[in-house]
């Protein structure tokens, strides 16, 4: 046998027994009448030992060919340490040596294989292969396997049946942009794969499949960053007959499971927030609720004193820093220069501080005395000694701002813990949303969810008013998933496409087959899809989804391991009817 014992499994209640381990060297120290190799699995670390006068020569010879990395097989006598390593779960015990065997040989690797790695972000990414043999990336693709087993353990026990859907679907120029695949026996035409299994989760509800799930595989091809892949992971789950209630409890209900399972923390029951709530207090459809900071509209109290930026502003509106009030200048400066970077948006920022004595110091202190400034502070209900951060401007641009200076603030206060959690649902979404560029609505969600039934009415005299039926579940400012009760009416469906724009033909061309499926008994039904990978990162206290993923791309949507996408030759090209590509170089 190549091993009786794995690299992580020796106490000392082996001491005594004939051992085999198998594994990479992760060490060697030797001190010339003493030698010690750490050999390493994915399963822990155990260290050999071999002695001058106690070791067979030629079992010397060989320990001393061994370098990092070599794949090696050791079998010995299991001993009690002398130096006893507390750090590891085998640092009672060593392998007093007698076979040992060189499996394979290794070149140096490129950067240290430990968690304190010399190896930056490209290097390790050209060689995931070694990447992987680290403890810190290794124990997160191990918390996503229990987090998957757990996933499908609640879901079976709540009967959900796991249905595999196609890969190769239909392009539809709804959402983003789709990944596009050749067909050689069908020349000019081209599959799509799916941004996600929407229409066929549906179709299963028809069919009478009434609780579904998948673990599935998905594409977008969509610009990339920390927590974007082209190919991603989703708990896509879809129920019939039920309410928007009902599937709020079954998968608020997964979540504190798989918090507690995984975590070992108690997440509590969420909070429904309607959409415009969330936008009025946070500026952001995805709230960060680990801690207050809510902004408080000062319109009412801020114009008309001769401050033009304020007077000609849509909204004045701003947060309150506690225990903030001795910001140096340098600090305040920082802030503004925040805000006014490009991607922020903003023109300027306002302050006041609000001093231990009462008084109140501002940066527009020619236009407002003191008692404007605490009628401005009462509105807050801020206190002596806390900072008052005020921007103006465009509505919507303006509450997207504050919401960046509301988590940078997070941030700089420590108010941003990764091992608290703070999870609720945002509901009542619009329906839809208006595009200037195209000058029509769009699909808010996607063109299958229901709206609100309070608002039905309006759906062909008033679009732009209409709610939808839809929720997203949002974990420390992060969008773990969203759903929506479908439409399963027929007339409904016609009358959503009409308000997006689609021509009959158009909606008949691209979605004819669902719409047939709706006249034959289509039950009320609705669903959610979790972003997995999201998901993973959240239980690992990590901003970025690649440390999660086996072999993900990078920013630019490349693996540069393997070196793809690549070009490919030109008689695959020829034969995918795809002559006017250019070749590969060596075709």
């Amino acid at each position: 046998m190549l091993r009786t014992h794995t690299c992580g499994e020796l106490r000392i209640d082996h001491v005594g027994q004939q051992a085999t381990i198998s594994g990479w060297v992760q060490k060697v120290r030797d001190k010339g009448g003493m030698i010690w190799v750490d050999v390493r699995d994915r399963y822990g670390i155990t260290q050999l030992i071999f002695e001058e006068g106690q070791t067979d020569q030629s079992v010397l010879d060989v320990a001393r060919e061994v370098g990092r990395e070599f794949v090696i097989s050791a079998t010995g006598e299991v001993v009690e340490r002398v130096a006893k390593n507390d750090k590891i779960l085998t640092g009672d015990v060593e392998v007093k040596v007698s076979d040992l065997k060189i499996l394979n040989k290794s070149k140096t690797p490129p950067f240290i294989i430990d968690n304190d790695t010399d190896g930056g972000e490209d290097l390790r990414a050209k060689y995931r292969y070694l990447d992987l043999r680290r403890n810190s990336v290794r124990s997160n693709l191990e918390m996503r396997h229990n987090l998957l087993q757990q996933t499908r353990a609640y879901l079976s026990k709540n009967s959900f049946m796991e249905v595999e859907t196609p890969y190769l679907i239909k392009s539809t120029p709804e959402g983003a942009r789709d990944f596009v695949v050749p067909s050689r026996m069908n020349p000019n035409q081209f599959y799509a794969l799916p941004q996600s299994p929407q229409t066929f989760k549906q179709l299963l509800m028809v069919s009478g499949f009434d609780r579904y799930f998948q673990i599935v595989k998905c594409f977008r091809d969509e610009d990339l960053r920390a927590d974007r892949q082209p190919e991603f992971t989703q708990i896509d789950c879809e129920m019939s007959f039920v309410t928007r209630e009902d599937i709020l409890e079954t998968f608020e209900g997964l979540i504190r499971y798989l918090f507690k399972e995984v975590k070992g923390v108690e997440l509590g029951e969420l909070p429904h927030i309607p959409y415009s709530e969330a936008m009025s207090k946070y500026g952001s459809d995805k709230p960060d609720l680990r801690f207050g900071m809510q902004f408080h509209e000062l319109n009412d109290l801020a114009q008309g004193k001769g401050f033009v930026v304020f007077d000609s502003a849509e909204l004045v509106v701003g947060v309150n820093a506690e225990g903030c009030a001795d910001y140096t200048r340098k600090q305040l400066d920082e802030l503004t220069d925040f805000v006014k970077k490009p991607q922020i948006g903003a023109k300027g920022l306002v302050y006041v501080k609000c001093n231990e004595d009462g008084t109140f110091k501002s940066s527009v202190d020619k236009f407002f005395d003191q008692d404007a400034l605490k009628a401005w502070a009462d509105k807050f209900d801020a206190k002596p000694g806390d900072l008052i951060l005020i921007l103006a401007g465009d509505a919507n641009k303006t509450r997207k701002a504050l919401n960046e200076l509301r988590l940078e603030m997070g941030t700089r206060l420590g108010l941003r813990d990764k091992n608290k959690y703070a999870a609720a649902w945002v509901v009542d979404f619009p329906l839809l949303e208006w595009d200037e560029e195209t000058e029509r609505f769009h699909a808010m969600h996607h063109p299958f969810t229901s709206p609100n039934p309070e608002d039905l009415d309006k759906l062909g005299s008033d679009p732009g008013s209409v709610r939808a039926n839809a929720y997203d579940m949002v974990v420390n400012g992060v969008e773990l998933g969203g759903g929506s009760i479908r439409i399963h009416d027929r007339e409904i469906q016609s009358q959503m496409f009409d308000a997006l724009g689609f021509t009959k033909e158009e909606a008949q061309n691209q979605f004819g087959f669902l719409m047939s499926a709706f006249e034959y008994g289509a039950p009320p039904h609705g669903g959610i899809a979790f972003g997995f990978d999201r998901l993973c990162a959240l239980f690992g206290g990590q901003d970025s989804i690649r440390d999660f993923i086996a072999f993900p791309k990078n920013t630019s949507g490349r693996d540069v391991m393997i070196d793809s996408p690549s070009l490919i030759d030109a008689d695959q090209l020829k034969e995918l009817h795809l002559g006017l590509v250019k070749p590969a170089k060596n075709s």
